[in-house]
């Protein structure tokens, strides 16, 4: 039995496919949809999405934050922003980091939830650089 899983984008339907199991990056903590998981829809933070197929991860993804929708049947990924993590790119994650850390520190202070967001992102870009330097094989490092 399996789970039709699709991870979709602003730009394009990144994925779908059927999958053994799902894990992802919940704003409260990794979470895993299987088939005949409950009803569910939650908000992502930044972090890697692995597709399991077999009892081994097949693909991998890295999501900016989003929302994703499990139901017992399918699991629908709606990223702010995603990425094959092979396609990732540290330079480019560390200078999204600098920017972001820039804005934090030119922030209002008093515009808590601004900062809030603000911080989302570091965090975001944060867990971007470290799973851009997982794909670099070892030998390169």
């Amino acid at each position: 039995m399996s789970i039709k899983v699709k991870i979709v984008s602003p730009e394009k339907v990144l994925f779908a496919h059927d999958a053994d199991m799902v894990v992802m990056p919940g704003s409260e903590g990794d979470i895993a949809a299987m088939p005949d998981h409950a009803p569910l829809m939650l908000t992502l933070r930044g972090g890697v999405v692995d597709v399991y197929e077999g009892g081994v991860v097949t693909h991998r993804f890295f999501v900016a934050g989003g929302f994703a929708d499990i139901a017992p049947t399918h699991c629908t990924l709606l990223a702010d922003r995603a990425t094959r993590v092979a396609d990732l790119s540290v330079d480019e994650a560390e200078a999204r980091l600098a920017g972001l850390e820039k804005s934090y520190e030119e922030a209002d202070k008093m515009n808590v939830p601004a900062l809030d967001i603000l911080m989302d992102k570091i965090l975001s870009a944060r867990a971007e650089i470290d799973a851009a330097q997982s794909a670099i094989p070892a030998m390169s490092l």
